[in-house]
């Protein structure tokens, strides 16, 4: 990697441990460690990466949608009642 970007990753790494450690150190009541944030900035990410997989998975995906209607089977069927 070259140094350019390392440096940016570090800023922007050091940024989000120090957002942070802004938001969760009320919440929690003390100070936390440099190492503290990090893990909560990476458990946070990695809970959003899963609600985005699963909201993946839920959706259909476009290139296999035809454009027809779901079918119940029960298409010609008459309720009488």
């Amino acid at each position: 990697m070259r140094s350019s970007v390392k440096a940016a990753n570090d800023n922007h790494n050091d940024e989000l441990v120090g957002r942070t450690r802004e938001v969760w150190q009320p919440r929690l009541g003390r100070d936390l460690t440099r190492d503290e944030a990090k893990q909560i900035a990476t458990s946070i990410t990695g809970f959003f990466a899963v609600l985005a997989e699963w909201s993946r998975t839920d959706t259909p995906d476009p290139a296999n949608d035809k454009g027809d209607k779901a079918t119940t089977g029960n298409e010609g069927v008459r309720d009488d009642r």
